[in-house]
């Protein structure tokens, strides 16, 4: 199987690209019904936040239509008991937000307990806004044996003074699974420095730390196991052949001064303490300065290198079907798991593309589907998508940001931008506008030197699906050259899709990197990325 990374409403991927039982584990994040638009920002140059505030998502729903349908598509779906749930939700929440978010996620939860083989698992993580609704539906969806844990991860420190309530501190992470044979591996922590005191034994002839343990039985009652060692009578745990064998090897400890054998239990060999349901040693993203990428519901990979481990083994297929900025994927590739990760931002697609090749380099091999590969695609994505077009098309520009977000409304005539590096420290901006239509003419070309004037950008990229007429071209040679320690560089370029496509790119100073957040790269020895997309 090839990795793949989707582009898309997960719902329609799910149903039309994954096939039934062929998921091992599946981790979802979805956006939180908290009346919340989450921001990513990118910091300019200067550090201060520049006007390409990413929104990636609005992660509100709002009961409408599609939220009526997904509801009848459970009340008509095979799935009755899940059917059943969501009506008495309806009956009693009516139709408001909330809602909409249960109906917009059961038919999901429908699909992916579809994918799951028996043997798979699934752990959806949330907060306490809509926690208690989910795992009614989970229960619905899975039934109510296939629960095994609710798993409680500290994210946080109180901050603050909680004068109202207590202080929020925890996600919750609701663990399923869809049978009772399931891929299962336990997870152990290291042991305090004060438990570790206890081996407070060295062995001579391999220096390695043991604490000596009782090797007496608890039942006096077993003449079997009584017998003389050591010089001493008494009822042990051992048979005397595994005694002696255990004393051949080593492992029985002999006090000074005659006392009772004892076995001799090494620090090395003890797996640590078993990972409970209560998570307190994986610090938040915000904490570990290396991986943070900016994105708001960014979670720590050490989080989900757990749930990996414990629930899947190397090989498995790995599904994330809200995979945002890609820290699931990102687990799965450093654990060698297999893995699909599906979203419906073109900004979300890019940053995983990124994070990967700067994390993996050329071992990160995938296939991204969703996104326009050539011209035809390009096209079809303008007529059935027009924004999303504008969206992609932003992206083919490296480093470019999408122009606030890229939410709809009106763009000033931006839809993108790229921070470029000009001198040692100075930093200035290209300014991007994109066209899909045919009716492409000289009056853009110079509406768009305008903008980049206003914006006191050093320069601009036009971007145009239908290829542009000689007078557009003459105009945009009309706003001149911009001179810099790299080169002298048009003012104003003109870039088809289908150019870009092919692998022309602006010609422009160097990117300003100090405006993107850096991947740690996972394997210092891995050259540079050649991935398949």
């Amino acid at each position: 199987m090839v990795n793949k990374l989707y582009y898309g409403d997960n719902l329609r991927v799910l149903r039309e690209s994954v096939a039934d039982e062929s998921v091992d584990l599946v981790y979802l994040d979805p956006p939180f019904n908290s009346n919340a638009t989450y921001n990513v920002l990118f910091k300019a140059p200067d550090g201060q936040s520049s006007q390409a505030q990413i929104e990636a998502f609005d992660d509100t729903w709002h009961w409408n239509e599609s939220a009526e349908d997904a509801y009848w598509q459970v009340l008509r779906g095979p799935n009755s008991d899940a059917a059943k749930m969501l009506e008495a939700m309806r009956g009693f929440l009516g139709e408001n937000d909330m809602m909409a978010y249960l109906c917009m996620m059961a038919i999901r939860l429908i699909e992916l307990h579809r994918v799951l083989k028996p043997t798979g698992s699934l752990y959806l993580h949330c907060d306490p806004t809509a926690s208690h609704y989910l795992k009614i539906l989970l229960d619905a969806v899975f039934g109510k044996e296939a629960f095994t844990n609710e798993v409680v991860w500290k994210r946080t420190t109180p901050k603050g003074l909680a004068f109202t309530r207590y202080a929020s501190t925890s996600d919750t992470l609701l663990y399923y699974r869809r049978s009772s044979k399931y891929v299962w591996n336990a997870q152990y922590m290291p042991y305090s420095p004060e438990y570790e005191e206890r081996y407070n034994l060295i062995d001579e002839k391999t220096g390695k730390r043991f604490q000596a343990t009782s090797l007496l039985n608890p039942n006096p009652d077993r003449p079997n196991l009584t017998y003389e060692f050591g010089g001493h009578t008494k009822v042990w745990r051992w048979t005397r052949e595994r005694m002696l064998e255990a004393e051949r090897n080593g492992l029985i400890y002999f006090p000074s001064g005659g006392g009772v054998p004892r076995e001799k239990r090494f620090l090395h060999e003890q797996e640590g303490v078993p990972v409970s349901s209560l998570w307190t040693d994986i610090p938040a993203v915000n904490a570990v300065a290396q991986e943070r990428l900016g994105y708001p519901t960014q979670k720590p990979v050490a989080l989900l290198e757990r749930i990996l481990s414990a629930s899947s083994n190397a090989g498995d297929v790995v599904l994330d079907p809200f995979c945002g900025c890609g820290t699931t994927v990102h687990a799965a590739q450093k654990l060698g798991r297999q893995w699909i990760g599906i979203d419906i931002t073109p900004l979300a697609i890019n940053l995983v593309k990124r994070r990967l090749s700067e994390a993996f380099g050329r071992d990160a091999q995938f296939q991204i589907v969703g996104l326009p590969q050539d011209l035809d695609g390009a096209r079809a994505l303008f007529e059935q998508d027009p924004h999303a077009f504008q969206l992609w098309a932003v992206s083919l520009i490296p480093d470019a940001q999408n122009w606030k977000g890229g939410k709809k409304g009106s763009d000033s005539g931006i839809d993108g931008q790229v921070y470029l590096r000009t001198g040692k420290s100075a930093s200035h901006r290209a300014m991007i506008s994109v066209k899909g239509g045919k009716n492409v003419g000289v009056a853009m070309i110079r509406d768009f030197g305008h903008v980049i004037d206003r914006e006191k950008a050093l320069m601009g990229f036009f971007l145009t699906l239908t290829p542009p007429t000689r007078d557009m071209e003459s105009e945009a040679v009309k706003a001149g050259f911009v001179e810099t320690d790299h080169g002298r560089f048009r003012k104003l370029q003109i870039l088809t899709i289908e150019e870009l496509l092919s692998g022309k790119r602006p010609e422009m100073p160097f990117v300003d990197s100090t405006a993107f957040k850096k991947t740690r790269r996972e394997f210092d020895e891995v050259p540079q990325s050649e991935m398949e997309f």
